[in-house]
């Protein structure tokens, strides 16, 4: 099974490290722990990766409480081995699409515009089996539009029961086109990808997206009602259409598929 970890590392190297002329290390602010750890929905750990040589640059001490491994020399093959062996397969297709999507898709002046987002099973340091929710965005790009430096958000969620979902979404961070929910069985990006069945970002009217991210930030259903000026009844009375709508048996579940989904956006 290592083969397929290095597998993974190998191809990053050949799509994006070969491709980055000159290593400038990035420069971290004192302040990014704190502002990092207010992307981060829950438990989590947070790293930089520098595609040129695939070092972390960075790594959050939190990471001690997924990973056993020696902190002072974590490699991103020791993050990559805690996947699940029946995730490695959707990783490896994950990273196809993704290329597809930023090297080849996407303009390169607009790749800092986008933060990805999936979910997927790791084994814990216990031994217990974790589902996480990754985020992650480009910090830096080189001369000719590659992505250097990119922060990687690894949040459990675990105790939100989320719906399996081996997709992926591309997520505008200025208002722009959104990719949600995007097939990688082909191992290929295509802006027709998006799965649509069952999918909340159809299944949702805009007021009950809304309503979804009021929710995600803790809001009663009367703070709701003030900040978006209808009654509490009507809120309870969405919150009660949305759970229906989208099969959840609650609202942590709700939040936690919207999330996934792409349909909400918290953080970075």
């Amino acid at each position: 099974m290592n083969k397929k970890y290095n597998e993974i590392a190998a191809y990053w190297r050949a799509a994006y490290s070969e491709n980055i002329e000159r290593n400038i290390a990035f420069n971290i602010p004192e302040q990014f722990n704190k502002i990092a750890s207010l992307f981060a929905p829950g438990k989590s750990f947070y790293y930089i990766i520098n595609f040129h040589n695939l070092e972390l640059e960075f790594t959050s001490p939190s990471i001690k409480e997924f990973i056993d491994a020696d902190y002072e020399n974590l490699r991103i093959t020791d993050i990559l081995k805690t996947a699940l062996p029946e995730e490695i397969n959707y990783v490896q297709l994950k990273e196809k699409v993704l290329e597809d999507f930023f090297v080849r898709y996407l303009e390169r002046k607009n790749i800092m515009d986008y933060k990805i987002v999936y979910s997927y099973k790791m084994r814990g340091r216990d031994g217990k089996e974790l589902t996480m929710l990754h985020q992650a965005m480009a910090l830096s790009v080189d001369k000719n539009g590659f992505f250097h430096h990119v922060l990687s958000i690894h949040s459990e969620i675990s105790h939100l029961n989320v719906l399996r979902n081996n997709n992926i979404s591309f997520m505008n961070l200025k208002g722009g086109k959104s990719f949600y929910n995007v097939d990688i069985s082909k191992g290929k990006f295509a802006p027709d990808q998006e799965d649509e069945k069952n999918q909340l970002k159809t299944l949702l009217s805009d007021r009950e997206k809304e309503i979804v991210s009021e929710i995600a930030l803790g809001l009663s259903n009367i703070q709701i009602g003030d900040k978006l000026n209808i009654s509490p009844h009507t809120v309870k009375t969405h919150r009660k259409n949305i759970l229906e709508k989208s099969g959840c048996d609650n609202a942590a579940q709700l939040v936690a598929n919207c999330l996934v989904g792409g349909v909400i956006n918290i953080g970075m």
